[in-house]
């Protein structure tokens, strides 16, 4: 079995389902998809995203505001306590740091990711991190703030091996998503080929970044097979072992999360 690290449910595509979640949900479980991790990125959406985890057996959720939504609202940390602390929460963010698309709010943005990294330390729980083109002080703020026993994710890793070996240093661990399928990642693949099986989780991000054969089409959680399969591949490996070795990576992360699997 699979699992989509980080998907927003919130926002995918329903018309094929007509409209129904839980077919969307029941689609993925049928390619081997066990459960998935919905994602929490404003002050808007955080408490869609928990609904959505509750109402779902194969869903669970993380709680917190991206660096790209963060100037419209920053959370305080008795706000993340308190999302945290409802049923089905097992993470927390997804938080960062982003220079391509928001240069601007960067003091912002450190004070959001740190206050995020220390929560997760304080209340135990693991950090999903967002990094574009802000290498050194994502690695920075995470030396920082940040914890090796309660650690987190760079999620849809799009960095070279240099920055993947300095998270993992940190106890971090590297999530692939579809990009890496794409004909101009050579350097995932060369992330992939070099990461440790112990660190590596797969993705969607969906409805962002379908892999190939769906690129330019919605992404949704059932994708995630192409994904593993692929880095798989990359890796000269069955999928049933990548399978194995991701789901048990997962659970170990975030170790709440299989408290909420369906019997």
């Amino acid at each position: 079995m699979l699992i989509d690290s980080h998907c927003h449910l919130d926002r995918i595509k329903l018309d094929p389902y007509d409209g129904d979640l839980s077919a969307a949900i029941a689609a993925a479980h049928e390619r081997g998809i066990q459960q998935m991790l919905c994602i929490g990125i404003s002050l808007e959406n955080i408490q869609t995203v928990i609904d959505i985890a509750q109402a779902h057996p194969r869903v669970v959720a993380s709680v917190g505001v991206h660096p790209c939504d963060v100037k419209e609202g920053a959370a305080t940390a008795e706000q993340l306590i308190n999302w945290a602390s409802q049923p089905k929460v097992v993470a927390l963010g997804e938080t960062g740091l982003d220079y391509h698309y928001e240069t601007e709010s960067k003091d912002i943005q450190h004070e959001s990711f740190a206050l995020h990294l220390n929560v997760g330390k304080q209340i135990g729980l693991p950090v999903v991190v967002h990094t574009r083109e802000a290498k050194a002080d994502t690695l920075a703020l995470i030396k920082e703030h940040g914890s090796l026993e309660q650690s987190g994710v760079l999620h849809c890793f799009t960095e070279d091996w240099d920055m993947a070996k300095a998270a993992l240093d940190l106890n971090y661990y590297i999530s692939i998503s579809g990009i890496v399928t794409f004909k101009t990642a050579e350097q995932i693949r060369d992330v992939v080929r070099n990461m440790p099986i112990d660190r590596l989780l797969v993705e969607t991000d969906s409805p962002y970044l379908a892999p190939i054969p769906y690129r330019g089409k919605p992404n949704e959680p059932k994708y995630v097979r192409e994904v593993a399969q692929f880095v798989a591949d990359v890796r000269g490996i069955p999928l049933e072992e990548l399978a194995e070795n991701t789901t048990e990576n997962f659970y170990r992360l975030f170790s709440k999360a299989k408290q909420y699997l369906p019997i």
